[in-house]
């Protein structure tokens, strides 16, 4: 079967179908074995990718920018600090009396696709980033691609599932713990959702576990468990870490992400409540009691709170291999969006 991807967005990965999530990673790999082969590197030949960037960023940046030069083309830097864009009480606005539907239209004419970068600190409400996203893809022909928002991160689940591919195989019928941890930095829900998404569409069982008060977004875990539920997978959540770790498990991503409360309470508040539950931290005694299990996470890892030294840095960590993984598939996917490279599947 061939997939055509031509001119699509990608702002969540639970919106392609699987077949398409198959393809993009399909491709990735090819790419990866390949990576400076002449098959590729002339498919953006002298065209451009906007990337917009509210939150700062190393991988994100620097693995977009690889990615587009290694298909011939250029990746542009913008900032909208230092733009005409600002945040504003009810969301982000534009100033000097541009709309976002006249910004959206006149970069359309400049790149081939674009990249949007908005955090949760870039907002004053839960989903504004994305909902930015969806206002610029109203008004652009040119492809979208979510570079991270408050809600979705797919370029990042892309990658998570094809590192864990790569180490474990087929990943339907395998388990995953999506584990909460304490950490210094706040962190947002993107990561987690988009990991949550894409490894029960893939057939893979899901357990959740965090402490009482961390519940993550009821819309997403209805998306999650739906997933679970038409894959006939299980869907498990667990409030005490140490049962969460048992041998069904295959592979630990074990994250700090803030509460609920969190845009009431704000980032220090945060920080200084789950500072207190050291208790909820990856250690190398709770992945022994897991089926081999291997060690994943996004990127950059809160060292001796979300996880420790050894297991961080350990023979069972793939986070190197999955950090790497993130310029394999953004070319796949700038590949098949921008220049409508088809996948056989």
């Amino acid at each position: 079967m061939l997939v055509d991807m031509n001119g699509k967005d990608l702002i969540c990965t639970q919106e392609i179908s699987v077949k398409e999530i198959k393809a993009i990673l399909k491709l990735a790999s090819e790419m990866k074995s390949d990576r400076y082969g002449e098959k590729y590197n002339s498919l953006l030949k002298d065209k451009t990718f906007l990337m917009f960037f509210y939150n700062p960023s190393l991988r994100t940046r620097i693995s977009f920018e690889a990615a587009a030069t290694e298909l011939g083309g250029h990746a542009q830097f913008l900032e909208p600090a230092a733009m005409r864009l600002r945040k504003t009480k009810g969301g982000i606005e534009v100033q000097a009396g541009e709309t976002i539907e006249d910004v959206a239209k006149v970069l359309d004419r400049y790149g081939c696709g674009i990249g949007i970068r908005i955090l949760e600190t870039a907002v004053e409400n839960y989903g504004e980033g994305d909902a930015l996203l969806r206002e610029f893809a109203k008004y652009m022909k040119i492809p979208i691609i979510n570079m991270a928002d408050d809600k979705y991160h797919p370029c990042q689940g892309l990658a998570d599932v094809m590192g864990m591919r790569e180490h474990k195989g087929n990943l339907n019928g395998k388990t995953i713990l999506m584990t909460w941890a304490h950490g210094s930095l706040a962190r947002s829900y993107c990561s987690v959702h988009e990991n949550l998404l894409i490894t029960s569409r893939l057939g893979m069982n899901v357990r959740l576990a965090y402490p009482k008060g961390y519940d993550l977004p009821e819309e997403e875990i209805a998306k999650v468990k739906a997933n679970c539920e038409v894959n006939d997978r299980k869907f498990e959540i667990y409030h005490n870490p140490d049962e969460a770790y048992t041998k069904e498990v295959e592979f630990v991503y074990s994250r700090n992400w803030f509460g609920p409360d969190f845009y009431e309470i704000g980032k220090q508040s945060e920080i200084e409540r789950a500072s207190k539950m050291t208790n909820w931290i990856c250690t190398e005694e709770r992945m022994k009691r897991t089926n081999e299990g291997l060690f994943t996470h996004p990127m950059p890892v809160d060292r001796g709170k979300e996880v420790t030294d050894e297991v961080a840095s350990g023979p069972r960590s793939i986070i190197i291999d999955i950090a790497e993984n993130r310029l394999h598939i953004q070319k796949a996917i700038m590949a098949m969006i921008i220049a409508g490279l088809k996948v056989e599947i």
